[in-house]
């Protein structure tokens, strides 16, 4: 395992330890305290935003993975911390979030690319508010992890 990767899985961890219950917490969602994208949102943190709507925000990602590496968030959390917490009424908002990156990576990637979505501890996930990874510029290996 690379140090890359002990690294990646001991964030993970991290934030899933200190995560509170999605049922609980001091967010207004009831899904936790504000995350470092919802600070991003706020306008509170800058970033490098490469598309905003109503729904969406899509920003580079400052701790690249790849050469093309983009993150598209939600901008109403609304308890979507994980794909795994996603309700039915949520399902054309997850929709948009793959159509908006889909849009983004034949844009910034016309080789190809690749959307991940990281899911609670064993999936990777670091940050609990659901986040698109658009990923590209280069030739992605299989298996990814």
């Amino acid at each position: 395992m690379s140090s890359e990767s002990h690294d990646e899985i001991k964030a993970a961890e991290k934030a899933a330890a200190a995560r509170p219950s999605s049922t609980g917490g001091g967010g207004s969602d009831g899904a936790g305290p504000p995350t470092i994208f919802d600070k991003i949102i706020a306008g509170d943190i800058p970033a490098n935003k490469v598309h905003d709507d109503d729904l969406a925000l899509a920003f580079r990602d400052v701790n690249p993975q790849a050469p093309t590496h983009i993150l598209v968030i939600p901008k109403n959390r609304d308890g979507l911390v994980g794909l795994s917490n996603a309700r039915e009424d949520q399902k054309s908002l997850l929709g948009h979030l793959v159509y908006v990156a889909g849009e983004i990576g034949k844009k910034e990637c016309p080789e190809g690319f690749r959307l991940v979505i990281n899911d609670g501890k064993h999936g990777g996930q670091s940050v609990y508010h659901l986040h698109v990874h658009v990923m590209g510029g280069r030739q992605m290996q299989w298996p990814p992890g």
